[in-house]
């Protein structure tokens, strides 16, 4: 446990920051898997609107520096390439 009054805020500001970063975590990871079912489906409307919802959530957390913008951008164009080969496969068939 901490001996100073410094290195007892520096333990309260990890866990809030620690708590931060795993809810902005958590909401990144259940709007990705909703991004995916939407591409799964077949109804263009919410595939769209996911997609954008994702994309914007990847970008807020990425400008707050709950994650790397390298990384937001990675996700983002990951999930552009899903959507557009989904949108291929759904042309040919």
């Amino acid at each position: 446990m901490p001996h100073t009054a410094s290195a007892w805020k520096r333990l309260r500001k990890n866990e809030k920051r620690r708590r931060r970063n795993r809810a902005a975590a958590k909401k990144i990871k259940l709007q990705r898997r909703a991004a995916l079912a939407a591409l799964a489906g077949t109804d263009e409307a919410q595939k769209v609107a996911e997609l954008r919802k994702t994309q914007a959530i990847l970008d807020r957390a990425a400008s707050k520096g709950y994650i790397h913008p390298n990384k937001a951008a990675r996700l983002k164009s990951r999930l552009i390439q899903k959507a557009r080969a989904a949108a291929a496969a759904t042309k040919k068939s």
